[in-house]
């Protein structure tokens, strides 16, 4: 289990959202009167999270997590598991300084990367 904040760590405090000052402050609204949020808004919602660098969107399974490491910018590397579907992040520069080098060769500048490892996990492995 992570360490990293929850996102409900970062909902605005109750002033900001009744004024609704905060950006997305519609959500709680709507989820305190027991409305559901419409699923563009739930959309804006996701873009602005990603935007701060508080959730990171999995490609293979078109799915969003928590980020383990919001407090600093940085490129999502992710271990999923293709049988439960479990994904890790991993904490490493490593991986994607070395797409520097190709997109240099060919005058490419990168706005964004993130790398998915598909495998088994510990638990599936020994499953089998």
């Amino acid at each position: 289990m992570s360490n990293a904040p929850s996102l409900h760590d970062r909902r605005p405090g109750p002033r900001r959202a009744a004024t609704g000052k905060h950006r997305d402050a519609r959500l709680y609204r709507a989820r305190d009167a027991g409305r559901s949020a419409a699923p563009p808004t739930v959309y804006r919602a996701l873009d602005f999270l990603l935007e701060q660098g508080f959730v990171h969107r999995l490609a293979t399974s078109n799915t969003y997590l928590a980020c383990a490491h919001p407090q600093h910018a940085h490129a999502a590397v992710f271990l999923v598991c293709s049988e439960c579907g479990q994904a890790q992040e991993v904490h490493t520069e490593g991986v994607i300084d070395e797409l520097g080098g190709p997109a240099d060769v060919f005058d490419f500048a990168i706005s964004h990367a993130a790398v998915e490892a598909t495998g088994l996990c510990r638990r599936c492995r020994n499953a089998e």
